[in-house]
């Protein structure tokens, strides 16, 4: 019989009651219960955030018998029944003030029916102190406050400052609740895929303890290597099995896909769950989680903020960035790092800086390909199709083709690039010669604005250098002169050396001269 996953199931009781494969968390939700009473959690989306919060909001309900055989079902005792607010803030979608109005008040409404409401209590703030107070009155117990991705509104309104600071100003009084009536909370979790700092939700609130990127919660959401091999032992073999592949193949293949995640410095390797509950259901490998969502407003940043792309796989920030973003920084690395597209590769304890890349293959294959459109032209405005096109050429020796497709991609670029054109052109390339280096072994540098650049085929070796307002001719004199095609004489590979000149005055590719080693 085939397990079930819970995939796009949110409630723990569900996931309980149906007999859906369940990794107990429940440990770290002790730890989180007994040692405090005000958090926050940025992790990226769907990483289990929501399962999290309702996982709680069934722990704090006394829901004991859903908590058999877990570790939390051995660790508590009292099995308390709290008072319950529980705010999803993520099934709505935020376009005007009256958005989130309408949200609070379909929230606040619900509890007043269960705790009541004074006539004085007119804004969204007022009602919530209200309800609050009356319910801890009302019960005898002090109230549980859960709210899941306190910052949807906020991030859906990215470029629009008005709208922004409009929902800044009610958020902030909103939850500034949490601190004016501490007398009444037993505890509070704050949950969202960034964290606004400075003028933000958070400038008054101040009593919330982050764990974000503190090691002892760094396996609260996701799925560690531990527990793959715990858990999952059946899913993998059939997954092995279904791709004709060993186990021990299976394992590194997920792992090159989906693991790499860091939330510490030298912490664990998280895997994304979402992609790897998906990969166990179909049987097959997929870009599930990056398909569920599109960067665009983080593609729209990185123009905007004139990001050399060559960045992503060698960033570095420093600790207090990736812990708080401002909402009027044009900075991208905050976003890219609490989104999920960045995480952290190291850190320099000298100097506090955490160096980061990409995670995992998903991520790094899934956004390259969707920045293509968004800084290259596209005959056929299919990248699937120009892509697939490319490597033939490229593997089929067929120089003029892959030039001429190269071309192309630099054709109608945008007037605002202009002012930026060689990092323009650096971009696309790294763009292309990424997306090449997936399907064949691509090595190269870059210094000043040149690329050098070997590209290996099964059959073909490419070796090529690239001119801004030079000649393809001094392209290919400097191939000779450094002896770039040196080390592959011995090959038995056709080798072709390629120089390519960049023109600004006709904004792309304007020529390019081969040469073969026969």
């Amino acid at each position: 019989m085939s397990r079930l996953y819970p995939i796009g199931i949110q409630s723990f009781e569900k996931i309980r009651e149906g007999g859906y494969v369940y990794v107990d968390k429940t440990a770290w939700i002790y730890r989180l219960v007994t040692g405090g009473n005000y958090y926050f959690l940025s992790r990226p989306r769907r990483f289990g955030k929501s399962l999290l919060v309702s996982t709680l909001e069934a722990y704090f309900q006394g829901k004991k018998d859903l908590f058999k055989g877990l570790s939390i079902g051995r660790l508590e005792q009292q099995w308390v029944k709290y008072p319950v607010f529980h705010l999803d803030l993520n099934a709505q979608k935020y376009e005007s003030a009256q958005d989130l109005a309408n949200m609070l008040n379909m929230a606040l409404t619900r509890w007043e029916k269960l705790y009541g409401k004074e006539i004085s209590e007119t804004s969204s703030s007022l009602r919530f102190q209200g309800v609050i107070r009356r319910a801890s009155e009302n019960t005898g117990c002090k109230v549980v406050i859960l709210v899941d991705e306190y910052d949807k509104p906020l991030l859906q309104t990215i470029g629009n400052e008005v709208l922004q600071t409009e929902y800044r100003n009610t958020l902030k009084a909103f939850y500034g609740v949490l601190k004016s009536c501490d007398q009444y909370i037993q505890f509070a979790l704050l949950t969202g895929v960034t964290k606004f700092n400075k003028v933000s939700v958070f400038s008054d609130l101040n009593n919330l303890r982050d764990i974000s990127m503190l090691r002892e919660y760094e396996n609260i959401c996701g799925i560690s290597e531990e527990e793959l091999h715990r858990d999952f032992v059946p899913d993998v073999e059939a997954l092995a099995e279904a791709g004709g592949a060993r186990l021990e193949e299976t394992y590194k293949r997920l792992k090159e896909w989906y693991d790499g995640y860091h939330f510490t410095p030298n912490g664990v390797d998280i895997y994304n769950p979402f992609s790897l509950l998906n990969t166990f259901a179909n049987r097959d490998f997929g870009s599930y989680w990056f398909e569920t969502g599109t960067p665009t407003f983080l593609v729209e940043l990185l123009k905007e903020s004139r990001y050399d792309l060559q960045r992503l796989t060698g960033e570095v920030a420093m600790a207090d960035s990736l812990q708080g973003i401002n909402s009027m920084s044009n900075n991208p690395v905050p976003y890219l790092y609490q989104s999920g597209y960045l995480t952290i590769k190291g850190y320099n304890r000298e100097f506090q800086v955490y160096e980061l890349g990409f995670p995992n293959k998903e991520v790094e294959e899934g956004f390259t390909k969707f920045l293509l459109p968004c800084y290259a032209h596209l005959d056929s405005g299919n990248t699937a199709f120009e892509l697939m096109s490319f490597v033939k050429e490229v593997r089929e020796g067929n120089i003029e083709g892959f030039m001429h497709r190269l071309q192309s991609f630099f054709a109608d670029i945008p007037y605002e690039m202009t002012r930026d054109l060689e990092l323009h052109y650096q971009n696309v390339l790294f763009i292309v010669f990424k997306l090449l280096g997936f399907y064949t072994q691509v090595e190269y540098h870059t210094s000043q604005g040149r690329i050098d650049l070997v590209l290996k085929t099964d059959h073909y070796i490419y070796v090529m250098e690239f001119k801004l307002e030079g000649t393809a001719e001094e392209a290919i004199r400097q191939i000779e002169e450094k002896n770039y095609a040196l080390p592959f004489a011995s090959d038995s590979r056709k080798l072709y050396k390629i120089g390519v000149n960049f023109s600004n005055q006709t904004r792309g590719i304007e020529a390019w001269k081969t040469v073969s080693n026969s």
